[in-house]
């Protein structure tokens, strides 16, 4: 994923201020160790959610669900979203893990994970499918995307703003998928861009440390030696920090909220998995001392991001800013970042 075209990056009104959003990747449960199945999964963790809401805002923080297919075809999804979307401030999203997203076309594999891999027409065909999924169960059209494994591709932004939406965030600022077939978001930075019609919202990544300049090149570098990236975190000298409670101590999160607001990102783009609200589903929260260790990550992070003047926003509110300008230069015409996707 080459970098943004010069001049993309959207100029949030001053009124804006510097805010945060939590995107919630909504999704069934499933052995994060297993081959990919059509049928090896489940949704019982949606009971959780209603209590989870609460807590987040009980924190003043609205939650942006990105439902995909499992879950919006789960029988109690429709009652549950509805009854969480009535606060007027938290949004439903999209997104499409294709092994489980119908139509069934590609045989199952790790390239194919990536949904962004499919052929154009197949790619589409199961976004139209999840789209009019979330919409019949949720009574809202969602206008908000990310790739389930971030797998965003060459054709998926020409077909989202095809499809009506507004906000793509499947990009993860500092992070490479190719190993697997996936993406390399190296060159992506932090702040929001435009691309192809769409917002672009990348997943937050920030460098802390002695060496943070260094970047995504330098932390990449490290990964070629043996625990390069764990010996240089320890020695205080660069460490990747992502937002979101997964697997992300919250020191080093803490540190990485200052470095981001003091580096003037506009807006922090915070994110975790839906199956993390009850425990024994993911590998960040196997029991209950990991859940509540999730939500005091959380109260932590809130505070600190309160003492900065970073107020929560809505996916509203961040489209109504995003309407209000205009990006501080062209933007591709090829619906591509520089060039094309």
């Amino acid at each position: 994923m080459p970098a943004p075209e010069p001049g993309s990056a959207v100029a949030w009104p001053d009124a804006f201020g510097t805010r945060f959003a939590v995107f919630v990747d909504t999704e069934e449960e499933f052995d994060w160790t297993a081959p990919f199945s059509r049928d090896a999964h489940d949704t019982r963790h949606i009971a959780a959610l209603p209590a989870a809401h609460a807590r987040f805002a009980a924190l003043g923080i609205p939650l942006t669900y990105m439902v995909d297919f499992p879950i919006a075809a789960c029988p109690r999804a429709g009652e549950i979203f509805r009854g969480l979307l009535a606060d007027g401030r938290s949004a439903v999203g999209t997104q499409l893990h294709p092994w489980v997203n119908p139509p069934f076309e590609e045989p199952l594999s790790r390239t194919n994970s990536f949904g962004g891999n499919l052929p154009p027409a197949l790619e589409r065909a199961k976004l139209e499918a999840l789209t009019a999924a979330i919409e019949r169960a949720t009574g809202r059209r969602p206008i908000a995307y990310r790739a389930g494994r971030y797998g965003i591709g060459p054709h998926t932004v020409t077909t989202l703003a095809a499809l009506g939406y507004r906000i793509e965030s499947s990009m993860r600022s500092g992070y490479r998928y190719a190993e697997e077939g996936g993406p390399d978001f190296s060159a992506v930075p932090n702040h929001a861009f435009r691309v192809g019609g769409l917002v672009e919202l990348p997943l937050t990544t920030v460098y802390t440390g002695r060496l943070r300049r260094g970047g995504a090149g330098l932390y990449h570098r490290l990964a070629k030696l043996p625990r390069g990236p764990g010996i240089a975190s320890r020695l205080g000298l660069l460490s990747r920090v992502a937002l979101t409670p997964e697997d992300m101590p919250l020191a080093d999160a803490l540190e990485a909220v200052r470095v981001a607001v003091g580096e003037g990102v506009r807006l922090l783009n915070f994110g975790f998995h839906s199956p993390s609200l009850e425990p024994g589903h993911t590998p960040y929260v196997r029991d209950a001392a990991d859940l509540a260790d999730f939500y005091r990550w959380w109260d932590a992070v809130a505070g600190l991001l309160a003492r900065l003047g970073v107020a929560s926003a809505t996916l509203a509110e961040i489209v109504e800013a995003a309407d209000a300008t205009c990006s501080t230069g062209p933007t591709s015409a090829s619906g591509g970042v520089a060039g094309g996707l």
